[in-house]
């Protein structure tokens, strides 16, 4: 199996397992008293696809390639921490000044939480190679 497909799948299965603890435990505790009638009552699971197939191409190209060039987990796990920074905070950031009472603190979690989440996305990614393909 091609290195990327399986980067791409160590990559997908932790992003969307800690992601779905996230959103589980903080829509009803952060989002939903932040942000009350702008969610929706249920999300769009078919356009939470794309994002989530297309953000991951972002982290294989962008972070999960260049470490194993590297073969460095650390790279995986600082240019995730820098993608996520840039793409949460890119959203966040933009929903802060456009946007009438978007709270500062939730916008400051968030780009907490994809920083992060990246960063560990990437190294999940990173491991799966390491581990499934070694040499």
């Amino acid at each position: 199996m091609p290195p990327f497909v399986v980067a791409y799948a160590g990559a997908a299965i932790t992003m969307l397992a800690l992601d779905a603890i996230w959103l589980t435990t903080m829509v009803p505790r952060l989002y939903q008293p932040q942000l009350g009638d702008l969610l929706a009552e249920r999300p769009n699971l078919a356009v939470a696809g794309v994002f989530y197939l297309l953000y991951l191409v972002g982290v294989l190209v962008f972070a999960i390639l260049p470490a194993l060039e590297a073969r460095s987990w650390l790279t995986a796990l600082g240019y995730g921490a820098l993608l996520g920074l840039v793409a949460y905070g890119t959203y966040d950031f933009t929903n802060l000044s456009t946007l009438r009472n978007w709270p500062l603190s939730l916008s400051l979690i968030d780009v907490a939480w994809g920083t992060a989440l990246t960063a560990v996305t990437a190294l999940g990614g990173y491991w799966a190679v390491r581990w499934l393909l070694p040499g």
